[in-house]
């Protein structure tokens, strides 16, 4: 007997939206419900494209691929109709936490899960640092990302007043530190010095060296590649020379849907709650049967 697939919707249809519903149509226990859109115009997709999803029918899931800043909006809107929700907020210390205590009560209320932070970093990264961590108990891990695009970043650019299009590179400087090489394409009549000091002001920015570069096209200099390189320093026992690394390149859209879609998946395996991606077992991220997963994996 065909077990009942999972049904997940996508909201949003960016870059990481699009790559979502690829990833849910390679998904063997999964069925896309439809796409969830502010202005509901359906782009081509041979499915329901909707301005609720209340329109879907039912929803197991929902993919929320709309900007970190508007999930503690958007998800609490589906959580309390009893529909999961995956995000990829990924705007590190307290803005997390507390977003992680906030859809928690909401989603304990309702019955429901959210999994918040399921990108690639935080996300999948964010599950190694730990692992290093409990192999190397006294150390240092430092984070290195780029050279490559940053789509929280780049969003952030797009919404300063006066900003056309935007690209924010992430550079690595080394040992966990980074620059920021930001692109924009201006309104006609925007002031070029005023949106370059409200970047560099902006949250995303204000820690970091930050160069930001006037163009005419942002298209002409756009990259979705981006990579990381993890490294911890540490000891374990008596050994104090343990290093360890982990090296990726990636796209950087198909990485964050890819693990969001896993992320949907798991969700559906765990208590009512809200869980970041290091609370989640590994083998319920896994499409297939636990056992047979354990046994090939282990």
């Amino acid at each position: 007997m065909a077990m009942e697939k999972i049904r997940v919707c996508v909201v949003g249809y960016g870059n990481v939206g699009k790559e979502a519903i690829e990833c849910i149509r390679q998904a063997p226990d999964m069925e896309l419900a439809g796409v969830v859109r502010r202005r509901p115009e359906n782009p081509g997709l041979d499915c329901p494209v909707v301005a609720s999803v209340d329109e879907l029918g039912k929803v197991d899931v929902a993919v929320l691929t709309a900007p970190s800043r508007q999930i503690p909006e958007i998800a609490p809107q589906y959580l309390k109709k009893g529909i999961n929700t995956v995000d990829s907020f990924d705007i590190h210390g307290d803005p997390l936490m507390a977003l992680r205590s906030d859809l928690g009560k909401c989603a304990k209320e309702h019955g429901s899960v959210a999994v918040i932070s399921a990108g690639w970093d935080p996300g999948t990264d964010s599950v190694i640092r730990m692992l290093f961590q409990a192999m190397a108990p006294r150390g240092i891990t430092y984070t290195n990302f780029g050279p490559g695009m940053s789509m929280g970043h780049t969003v952030a650019v797009k919404a300063i007043p006066g900003v056309k299009n935007a690209l924010s590179m992430t550079l690595p400087a080394g040992f966990g530190t980074h620059k920021r090489d930001v692109y924009v394409e201006l309104e006609e009549g925007a002031d070029f010095d005023k949106v370059a000091e409200a970047i560099k002001k902006d949250p995303y920015f204000v820690k970091d060296e930050t160069r930001v570069t006037k163009v005419s096209n942002v298209m002409e200099v756009e990259a979705m590649g981006h990579g990381v390189l993890l490294q911890r320093f540490g000891a374990a026992g008596t050994a104090e020379n343990q290093v360890l690394e982990l090296k990726m390149r990636l796209t950087n859209p198909s990485a964050t849907a890819q693990v969001m879609v896993a992320a949907a998946r798991a969700s559906t395996r765990m208590a009512p709650g809200c869980y970041t991606l290091p609370e989640v077992p590994p083998v319920a991220l896994v499409a297939g049967d636990i056992d047979e997963i354990l046994k090939h994996s282990v």
